[in-house]
Order: C-alpha cells, then sequence, then structure tokens
C-alpha cells in the first residue's frame, strides 16, 4: 500500500527512509555475519561462525608449508537442503537485570524460567530463503512428554501455554513442543537470555529504531521516550524488546510486531559500512554471540556453523521474512490465544514448497507496529545497482499471499512503534 494511500485513511505514518535493497556482496565473511546474525535473532550461529574462522586462522599462522606441496582447497560448501532451527528467548532473572523483571523475579517463580520468545528459522533449499515465524507466549498448546535434565519425563499435556514449555524439560522440550505444532523436523536450536541482548546489541554500538504515535511510556519497562529515531542499546535494547504496555494494542502480539521493527533494522545494521567495515566490531561481536548464546549440541561443530552460514549468505532482504505464528482468541480464557491452524497450515505448505510469500497483514492494525512513509531523507543518492546477468532471464515467481492474519515483515521493509503515550503500565 502506497504512502499516499496510508495519508487518505488518516494512518499515522512516520516520515523515514523507503524500503531498502540488499547491499551488493561486500566479501564472503563479512556477508555470512550480517545476514545470520540477524536472522539468528541477535547474531547466534553466523557470528559464532566469523569467531570459529579466525580460531583457525590464529591456528594456522604459525604453519609450516610443506616442500614441493601446494595449499589445499577448503572443502566446504553451504549445507545441503533446508535447515530448521529454533531459538528460544528465556526470562530467566539474572542478577543484574532483575529489577527490570518486577514482580517476575521477586515472587515464588523467581528461580524457574520462561521461554518468552520462541522463533523457528526457516532455512529453505535453493533458491535460498528465510523465514523467521514467531510463536506468542500466550498461545496455547499441547507439550508432548518431555526428559528433564535429571532423565525424569514428564506428561504430555494437552493445552499449556506455551512459555511453561522450558520448565517441563528446557530447550530439548520447546523445540519438541514446536516441532509437534509446525510438523517440522528440528535439529538445531539455541537459547539467549533477555539480559544477553544486552551484550550482543552492545556489541555493534546499538540498534536503530522508530519510534511513533507520539512517544512510548511504559512503567513496568522504565520506558519513557519521545517519537522519532532512536538508537537503542544496553538496557535500552532490553526495555524495548520486553515492551508490551507502552504499545496502542498492549497486547503481546503487538510486542511480537515490535520485536520484528527491531530484528529488521538490525539485519540492516550489520550489512551497513559502519559494521561490515570494522573488523573489531565485527570480532567483538562474533566472540559476544558465543559467550552469550547456549547452543543445542548439533550447533557445536564450527564447520556446521560455517554451512548454515553458507546457506544464507546470499538471501536479499526481500526474502528474509518475520511472522507471527497465526491464533485465535481462546474461548476458554480471552487472555490467551489458541492455534489457527486452517490459516497455519497455508504458511506451512509455502515453506515446505519453497514458495516466495507475501504478508497481507495491515501493519498499521497491529497495535505494535504502524507504516513509515517510504521518503527518501535530503541529499540521499539513489542506491547502486547490479547489472542484470546475460542471457535468459530466470522467470519471476509469484509470492503466496499469506491469510491476513498473519502478521509479518521482511527486512527490507521498515516500520516505527505504535507507541501509547497515555499507557500507565
Amino acid at each position: 500500500m502506497s504512502a499516499t494511500s496510508h495519508a487518505r485513511r488518516g494512518r499515522r505514518t512516520v516520515a523515514r527512509h523507503g524500503e531498502l535493497r540488499s547491499p551488493t556482496p561486500v566479501g564472503f565473511l563479512l556477508k555470512i555475519v550480517g545476514i545470520v546474525a540477524a536472522v539468528l535473532l541477535v547474531s547466534g550461529a553466523g557470528v559464532a561462525a566469523y569467531a570459529a574462522t579466525d580460531v583457525v586462522a590464529s591456528f594456522a599462522d604459525g604453519a609450516v608449508e610443506l616442500e614441493g606441496q601446494g595449499s589445499v582447497p577448503p572443502d566446504i560448501g553451504a549445507i545441503e537442503g533446508g535447515v530448521d532451527l529454533l531459538l528460544v528467548g528465556t526470562d530467566e532473572c539474572e542478577e543484574q537485570y532483575a529489577y527490570l523483571f518486577g514482580d517476575r523475579c521477586t515472587g515464588s517463580d523467581a528461580e524457574g524460567q520462561l521461554n518468552d520468545v520462541n522463533m523457528l528459522v526457516h532455512i529453505s533449499d535453493n533458491p535460498r530463503r528465510v523465514t523467521v515465524v514467531s510463536f506468542p507466549r500466550d498461545l496455547m498448546v499441547p507439550i508432548p512428554s518431555c526428559t528433564r535434565e535429571d532423565g525424569s519425563t514428564t506428561s504430555a499435556t494437552s493445552k499449556t501455554q506455551i512459555n511453561a514449555a522450558w520448565g517441563y524439560g528446557g530447550l530439548s522440550c520447546v523445540a519438541k513442543t514446536i516441532k509437534e505444532l509446525s510438523g517440522f523436523n528440528i535439529p538445531f536450536a539455541a537459547k539467549v537470555s533477555f539480559g544477553n541482548v544486552i551484550n550482543i546489541t552492545d556489541a555493534i554500538g546499538g540498534v536503530d529504531v522508530c519510534i511513533g504515535n507520539g512517544g512510548i511510556k511504559d512503567i513496568y519497562t522504565g520506558i519513557n521516550w519521545p517519537a522519532g529515531e532512536r538508537t537503542i542499546q544496553g538496557i535500552e535494547a532490553l526495555q524495548f524488546l520486553r515492551t508490551r504496555h507502552g504499545l496502542e494494542n498492549g497486547s503481546d502480539l503487538a510486542r511480537i510486531s515490535n520485536q520484528q521493527q527491531y530484528m529488521s533494522s538490525l539485519a540492516r545494521k550489520l550489512v551497513s559500512d559502519e559494521v561490515l567495515s570494522n573488523p573489531a566490531t565485527l570480532y567483538k561481536l562474533a566472540t559476544t554471540a558465543v559467550d552469550n548464546i547456549t547452543p543445542s549440541q548439533s550447533l557445536t561443530n564450527p564447520m556446521t556453523l560455517v554451512q548454515i552460514a553458507l546457506a544464507v549468505k546470499d538471501v536479499p532482504f526481500e526474502d528474509i521474512v518475520f511472522v507471527q505464528y497465526p491464533v485465535l482468541t481462546d474461548p476458554a480464557d480471552a487472555n490467551r490465544v489458541v492455534p489457527d491452524r486452517d490459516s497455519a497450515e497455508q504458511l506451512w505448505a509455502a515453506l515446505q514448497a519453497n514458495e516466495p510469500i507475501e504478508v497481507t497483514h495491515d501493519q498499521d492494525q497491529t497495535g505494535g507496529v504502524i507504516v513509515a512513509d517510504p521518503q527518501p531523507t535530503e541529499g540521499a543518492t539513489d542506491p547502486v545497482t547490479t547489472p542484470e546477468p546475460t542471457g535468459t532471464p530466470a522467470p519471476t515467481e509469484t509470492a503466496v499471499a499469506l491469510p491476513q492474519n498473519i502478521p509479518g515483515q521482511n527486512a527490507a521493509q521498515q516500520t516505527c512503534s505504535a507507541g501509547n503515550v497515555r499507557a500507565k503500565g
């Protein structure tokens, strides 16, 4: 929908840059770091792969070349087939950040952890596309029988809030729950605490976000920010990712849309010259990610990380899509949601068939974000374009239009937080 039509309908648009083109590749490892780090929540496998490569390079510094023997070319390529990876964000009460969680970290539940952020990252086979599906924390689903760390097993449940899955068996149980809900095999998984998000965001010097609707005020997360552009890092990054009361809708679904704004902006920041041309920043990001992410055993092999990174290194921003799993209001509890399985089946079918997808949901109706006007800033220059290849062009694929109750955006699009300065908390 155009900016003109938004204005005509009285939408609260905010003037920003227009939709961004994907950057021209500027180097093998650098592009890997940029794209994969954005896709895998706030870094993950991409920067871990960079760190692994750096370690290998250090190991080779003192190597001796055998006389008469040439160099052996590396025998590694992109991981074959598609990849499905689960990313979990937990709200554990880390001492230095506990004050941000209020009652959550002072009551009887203070010692526990909840998987409040659950994202299935689907990397398709050729042509490569990346889709990140977020599952609302208030989603009521069956949780299968899981094995705890002590070897005991839990009983399966028919209807439990999805963010309780961690308590039934940690990362493995969350992966098992999402596997049964989606039908996708999930061989890889990783966990990052909300507090560690701060460290990762700081490593790249912050992320630029946009605040609309007059600003955000949320007494529970300590936000009282005016409208406009804002670079967030440190505690502000965690406050921004956790806020929902400061958003127009005030729900967890609105928070997911706001988090998608953050991730899209993070993708653009990571492939900018500010990060890509600064080796010190890249290395700091890599080592910080490795120190702050808990992976499954399947992700501890550096070669696996590099192979996953290679699989997505050339994916354009338009084909990195963040969507929310479709839901309906729970008939038994208006404060909870249940799966909209008919809409979900359309999403899963498109991903299984490796078809491009198009979000048809009106961003201005999420209550979490609003559309930014595609107007260039003063003095902006036209982006550099890559010459079209010679020969017969490949046929253009028609995108599958997702049901309107699946909100989302791709990494090329820009949105602003739908703030609610009138909110009291």
